[in-house]
């Protein structure tokens, strides 16, 4: 399609047009995770679906890095853009608008990410391909992803969690092992807890009354209408009690970057 119309479906824009972060991660998360990693002045960083731009803004707000984001969200890329002046940070960091499927960094970096999006490339395995192309020899791949915390009983409990299948996720310590067979080492991670998934998850309900209050005769209306009367008790009987959510630092070994 034409770069003037890229974007993703509106339905996201709306429920999340009032979030700086589109995970489960919180602000003191990214921050323990930025800490974790030993982030330095002058290190650049590739965020794929980077959504608002929080991390990267407050990554060079905080450590001094540099980088550019990628989304394909109209309104997130704009806020990014928006965040990053209003964090002094514009000069550091750079937001383009566009499809992150297949995008590879001019120059390599130091640390290449994709928190929440592992969509672009085909799920982890294909992302954590698309992220070795751009990492520099001894740099990081970050990778946030969905795991299962209790293993749905049923296929009909692991759709309420909005996968399609029990089979997309993996539990906990068969997600680690996926990474080692992909020929990286796992070398961090910072796990999301139940009120990350709380704040992701609830604040779009206060967006999406806010928004059928000023828009009652959208077209849209009905799709936020039904999704803000059932996904407060979706929320609460599955995500909250099955997901689990985390961000896993991977460096790959010997002979796994691609050339």
């Amino acid at each position: 399609m034409p770069a003037t119309e890229l974007d993703i479906p509106r339905i996201f824009n709306v429920m999340e047009s009032a979030h700086r972060i589109h995970n489960p991660f919180t602000p003191d998360k990214f921050a323990t995770l930025g800490v974790a990693l030993r982030l330095a002045p002058g290190m650049r960083v590739l965020d794929l679906g980077c959504g608002s731009g929080e991390m990267l803004c407050t990554w060079a707000r905080d450590h001094g890095i540099g980088g550019i984001g990628v989304d394909m969200s109209r309104l997130f890329s704009a806020q990014a853009v928006h965040r990053a002046a209003e964090l002094g940070v514009a000069e550091r960091v750079r937001f383009v608008h566009a499809d992150a499927a297949g995008y590879v960094a001019d120059e390599p970096v130091d640390v290449a990410a994709c928190v929440g999006a592992t969509w672009i490339a085909g799920g982890v395995a294909g992302t954590v391909e698309l992220l070795l192309r751009s990492l520099r020899p001894g740099g990081i791949v970050l990778v946030g992803e969905p795991y299962w915390r209790r293993l749905p009983p049923t296929e009909d409990v692991a759709r309420g969690c909005l996968a399609h299948a029990i089979s997309d996720y993996l539990p906990l310590p068969e997600l680690l092992a996926s990474f080692g067979r992909q020929g990286c080492d796992v070398v961090e991670m910072v796990l999301a807890d139940q009120d990350g998934w709380d704040r992701y998850e609830a604040a779009k309900w206060l967006t999406m009354r806010r928004w059928l209050e000023a828009n009652p005769g959208d077209e849209l209306a009905p799709e936020v209408r039904a999704r803000l009367s059932t996904e407060p008790v979706r929320h609460a009987t599955y995500t909250r009690e099955y997901m689990g959510w985390g961000v896993f630092a991977l460096m790959p070994r010997q002979g796994a970057v691609p050339a």
